[in-house]
């Protein structure tokens, strides 16, 4: 029987699974959550915001804040795209 997470879980049974695979618990929540919302189709591709090659380092380190990269402050503008596409 699939745990009840809780509300902020909203497909249990595909958030454990992610989570088997080893995913974070945030990563497992997140891609759950958009395969449980009718509005979304996480199996396509994304947006349509350009690379992150293409950002400033300013625009990267406000993206780094705003998910909470730790150490951000340190890094150049290779190490935030590494720090961003790996959280």
């Amino acid at each position: 029987m699939t745990k009840d997470h809780g509300p902020s879980i909203k497909d249990d049974e595909a958030f454990e699974a992610l989570r088997d695979e080893g995913m974070s618990k945030e990563k497992a929540a997140r891609i759950s959550n958009a395969q449980a919302n009718e509005d979304m189709d996480p199996s396509t591709k994304g947006g349509k915001a350009p690379p992150y090659e293409e950002w400033t380092k300013d625009d990267l380190y406000a993206r780094a804040q705003e998910i909470g990269i730790e150490g951000r402050s340190g890094m150049d503008k290779d190490a935030l795209i590494e720090a961003l596409r790996s959280h």
